[in-house]
This record gives structure tokens, C-alpha cells and sequence, in this order.
């Protein structure tokens, strides 16, 4: 038989364990009203809901949630008018041809998804790779995933020589295509 004072111990430390557990748990982050599932800060929506605001979206329709802006018809971009993003953190993919330039607004930033892009700049100054910390100069390849921005306007990228497909890039900020 195990002595009692072993058994009366391992009594009450368990009962200051579970004693201790509680207060921690009452005081523990999230345990809070505002954090609760159905509240203004934390709403629920059905999947139903959902669909609906996102066939809404692809079909034109304006989404009602407070702080969504409306969608953006996107079209080509064409040469004679230079495509602008419509706020300053709106992206937008373009699709550089072989032979094409895609020129930047000063301030703009691109991040060329697919292919092979080199630098195009009408002066000794290039742009900057973000990504690397660098400044690349004319002709120097540009590389994919790296966050490139344009200071000047007249900069922008191309498609390398020799290469055959194009270009998919993503850009914030004014551009014109080439």
C-alpha cells in the first residue's frame, strides 16, 4: 500500500493544476466576446451567400459587401492609348509579344511572370530590381519573380533576342505597349 501522505500530494497538485489551468484559460487571448463567430467583427456567411456575390462579380454586377469596389472591365491594351491602373495597388497582367516593348510610367512596377525580358532604357540609368537590391542597366536580363520598379518614364522591359515566346507581365502603374 502506498503511504497517504504520496496519495493527499498527488491530490493536490492536481487540484492546483486544474485550479492554475482555469485562470490561464480565462485569461488567454481569443477568449474574448469580439472574437466569437456571428458578431460585427467576426460575421458569419453561408457558402450560398458566397456564390452568389462571386456570380455577381463575374457577371459585372456590382458586389455588395461594404468594402469590395466594384470589378474592373479589363480589354486588351492597345498601342494608341496606354492602359493605367485605376488604383495605385491594382495589378494587371499584360502579354508582351516578341518585338513589343512594354514602356513604364514613372513609379510603375513590374514582375514578369513567364519568359525571358531584358531591360530597355533610352539612358545610362536602369531600373530597379527590388528583390536583389540592384540597379540593372541596358540590355541586362531581367529576372523572373523579382519585383522591378521604373523611377522615369521612357524604361521598361522587352522580350530577349532569339526568343520566341512572349512575355506575361504583372504591372502596378502606368504603362504603354510597344
Amino acid at each position: 500500500m502506498k503511504p497517504v501522505w504520496k496519495v493527499s500530494m498527488a491530490a493536490v497538485l492536481l487540484g492546483g493544476a486544474v485550479w492554475v489551468g482555469s485562470l490561464v484559460n480565462l485569461t488567454a487571448e481569443g477568449a474574448g466576446v469580439g472574437s466569437q463567430p456571428g458578431t460585427a467583427d467576426d460575421p458569419v456567411v453561408t457558402k450560398s451567400y458566397v456564390d452568389q456575390q462571386i456570380q455577381k462579380a463575374l457577371q459585372g454586377g456590382t458586389v455588395t459587401a461594404p468594402s469590395a469596389t466594384p470589378p474592373v472591365a479589363t480589354t486588351a491594351p492597345s498601342a494608341s492609348v496606354p492602359p493605367v491602373a485605376s488604383t495605385p495597388n491594382e495589378s494587371v497582367i499584360v502579354d508582351v509579344k516578341p518585338g513589343q516593348t512594354l514602356i513604364a510610367s514613372a513609379g510603375a512596377e513590374f514582375i514578369v511572370r513567364a519568359g525571358k525580358a531584358v531591360i530597355f532604357s533610352e539612358d545610362a540609368n536602369g531600373v530597379a530590381d527590388l528583390t536583389d537590391g540592384v540597379d540593372l542597366a541596358n540590355g541586362v536580363a531581367a529576372t523572373s519573380n523579382h519585383l522591378l520598379s521604373f523611377p522615369r518614364n521612357g524604361r521598361g522591359i522587352k522580350v530577349q533576342e532569339g526568343q520566341t515566346l512572349g512575355l506575361v507581365v504583372m504591372v502596378r502603374g502606368g504603362y504603354t505597349l510597344k
